[in-house]
This record gives C-alpha cells, sequence and structure tokens, in this order.
C-alpha cells in the first residue's frame, strides 16, 4: 500500500504530534508499506529515515504526492494539503489529535469548514473518548501509541525518588499547581522529593514560587532531558505528576511514566484519563487540594502502587507502535476497497 501521511508539524520540532507521525511512518514502513511524509516543517535533507519527507511542496509536488498514493492519511486535518482531494478521488483518512476549536471553545471559520469536511473523509479516527464525543462525525478509536523501544523498565535503577513532572514550563501544563499541592502536603508532614524536567518561559517564575511557598529545598529543576537518560530518570521515581490546566486531548507523557515503573497522577477533563488508564488516579483540573489528595494516596498506600503495577502490561500492549499501526492499517484496507 502507499501511504501519503499529512503531518503539518514534524522533525526537528519537538512534540506530540510529530513523533506519533515518525512512529507511524515507521511501522507502516516496516510492514512493507510505502510511505512518503508531507510537512510544512522546513529540515535538513537526509536520508536516515527508512521513508521520504517531503518538506513544503509546491502545489505540483504535493498534487502527483496524492496522485502517486493509495490512502492520503491526515495526522490532524490541515487545509494546507487537503486540496488537491478536490482534483484527485483518494481514500481520505483523518486522526484527531487535538481539538478543533479555539483555546476558549470557539469555533472560528476554519474550524467550522474543518468540521464540515470531516463528513467526505473515508474513516475518521480519534485518539481518546474525549475527543470523539468532541466531533460532529462518528469517529473509531486507536488511541496514541509510544516509544516502547526508549520507555521501559531498567533492571538496576534505584526507585529513589518520590515525584517526577515532565513537560514544558507553562501556564497550561499546571507545575505551578504542583508546587502549591507540595506546599499542602508539607503542612500534613508528608515531603516527597520533585523532579521538574522540562523548560518553558515560567522556568524562572516557578523557582521563585517554590521558594515564596518554602518547598524550594525538595524541587529539582532539571532542565530538558530526553532519550535514554529521560528514561533512567523516570525509572528513578515512583509517581509522574500531569497536573494541566487544559484538557489534554491524549498524553503520551502517562504512557511513558508507565511503562518506567511510575504510578501517574493526572487530571481528569479531556483524555489524559485514557492515556492514564488503570494506572493511575485522576483530579479535577485546577483542583490545588484534589492533586495534593491524589499524590498523598499514590506516595503512601503501596497497595495502590501494586495494582497500577499488575495493570501496566495489558494497558501498554494497546499503545505500543505495533499495536497501534495495526489498527491504523485496518482502517486504511477498509477504506481503499
Amino acid at each position: 500500500m502507499k501511504i501519503l501521511l499529512s503531518s503539518h508539524a514534524f522533525f526537528p520540532n519537538i512534540g506530540g504530534i510529530e513523533s506519533v507521525s515518525e512512529l507511524l511512518a515507521a511501522e507502516f514502513t516496516r510492514r512493507g508499506h510505502e510511505v512518503v511524509v508531507v510537512t510544512r516543517t522546513p529540515g535538513p535533507d537526509e536520508t536516515r529515515r527508512p521513508f521520504r519527507v517531503l518538506r513544503r511542496p509546491g502545489g505540483r509536488a504535493l498534487l502527483g504526492a496524492v496522485r502517486w498514493c493509495d490512502v492520503f492519511f491526515h495526522n490532524n486535518i490541515s487545509l494546507q494539503t487537503l486540496w488537491p482531494l478536490l482534483w484527485v478521488r483518494r481514500p481520505w483518512v483523518v486522526a484527531h489529535q487535538t481539538w478543533i476549536a479555539r483555546l476558549d471553545g470557539r469555533l472560528d471559520w476554519h474550524d467550522r469548514l474543518k468540521r464540515f469536511l470531516l463528513r467526505f473523509a473515508a474513516a475518521n479516527v480519534a485518539i481518546s473518548r474525549a475527543v470523539a464525543a468532541s466531533l460532529p462525525v462518528p469517529c473509531v478509536l486507536i488511541p496514541n501509541p509510544f516509544r516502547d523501544d526508549l520507555f521501559c523498565r531498567m533492571p538496576g535503577v534505584e526507585r529513589s525518588g518520590g515525584v517526577v513532572f515532565l513537560g514544558r514550563l507553562v501556564s497550561d501544563k499546571g507545575a505551578d499547581l504542583l508546587l502549591r499541592a507540595l506546599r499542602l502536603l508539607k503542612g500534613e508532614g508528608l515531603v516527597p522529593r520533585l523532579t521538574v524536567i522540562g523548560d518553558g518561559p515560567e522556568a524562572g517564575a516557578l523557582r521563585e514560587l517554590a521558594r515564596e511557598l518554602g518547598v524550594a529545598e525538595q524541587v529539582d529543576f532539571a532542565g530538558p532531558r530526553g532519550g535514554l537518560e529521560l528514561a533512567r530518570m523516570l525509572n528513578a521515581h515512583r509517581v509522574l505528576a500531569v497536573p494541566s490546566r487544559w484538557a489534554e486531548p491524549f498524553g503520551v507523557v502517562a504512557l511513558e511514566g508507565i511503562a518506567c515503573g511510575c504510578g501517574v497522577v493526572g487530571s481528569r477533563e479531556g483524555g489524559l484519563a485514557d492515556a492514564i488508564g488503570p494506572c493511575g488516579i485522576t483530579f479535577p483540573n485546577g483542583d490545588v487540594p484534589a492533586l495534593a489528595a491524589a499524590l498523598r494516596e499514590a506516595l503512601t498506600r503501596p497497595d495502590l502502587a501494586a495494582q497500577w503495577e499488575a495493570a501496566a502490561p495489558a494497558h501498554l500492549a494497546a499503545h505500543t507502535a505495533r499495536a497501534v499501526a495495526d489498527a491504523y492499517l485496518e482502517v486504511f484496507e477498509k477504506s481503499t476497497r
């Protein structure tokens, strides 16, 4: 099968859609399918990938790529690469990685047009139940994959850390809520260590907030980490906190933590609860006392930790690159019949 995968953002950008597109394109190729990724992200010409990347193609090149393919797969809908289907009839499959709406929930004309066009897709795929519920068309539910070749249990790594946060340091990700929850726990006599992995525009403000709250001595701002070093750091902690204010459409970071042996404490609204599954506990978005209570449960109840650990293999099995690629290929095959 010839698969044209549209990923508006792609390597060298770093993010959820970028990593999912890379994982799926590589897995489709491993199955013997021909894959071309089309993206608006500029980057160097390179040949290390087993598939071709078509960066910022002109109109003729994009039209030719759509003529070449058997199925046109949008990993998140993009109006900029959709137009060739007006001239070339090919099955169009859309995976919805986020909400089709503004941050405040309003719909502008781009959103309304996208939502209208979805009725012409051969199949719509939602990455979580919450995303599916937000769309005006029926969806197949296929969760996002994680890098199961990298994020896994590492024998010999001592799990001596308490809580770890992994994410961009911006208000939507809620690292400040986590610091405030630590202050509440400290008032109860529970003083866990917190490692903050990541960087962003609020890094300085978060360090100052930790000092103001009297928890600075508990917090290690580790900066950005990646690869094996990141997996090793996750293996060294007991609890991964994902306290997003925003309703996350999914939450691959939760899968990475679970794969490395962490229980997850995460916000409930959106699709993050699907990613956590039976391997953690959720709390209402933005609710600091509820976050503190959830952290207390995760840190002080070994029975819960054992329960989450036992549930992890079955939960993660549905999110491997192989399992997720299988589900997409089944959708593609049905769409091309």
